[in-house]
């Protein structure tokens, strides 16, 4: 059986971690798409207050199955 995927591009967000970030992403794309099949982590950036790191920022890529 061959499979036809649409890639998406996703930002998730998290104060706690970087995986937690993409976690939250792949969560919330969860919500409206069926399907999910993989991620890649294409940027990760973070915010720093006080020389610590206070926020994660990841981009993914989310690869999903559709219907054909």
């Amino acid at each position: 059986m061959s499979h036809t995927y649409k890639v998406i591009e996703l930002v998730g967000s998290s104060p706690i971690s970087s995986d937690e970030a993409i976690k939250n992403a792949v969560i919330s794309a969860g919500q409206s798409l069926k399907h999910l099949r993989w991620f890649e982590v294409i940027e990760t950036r973070g915010h720093l207050e006080a020389g610590l790191i206070a926020h994660w920022q990841v981009t993914i890529k989310v690869g999903f199955t559709i219907e054909v």
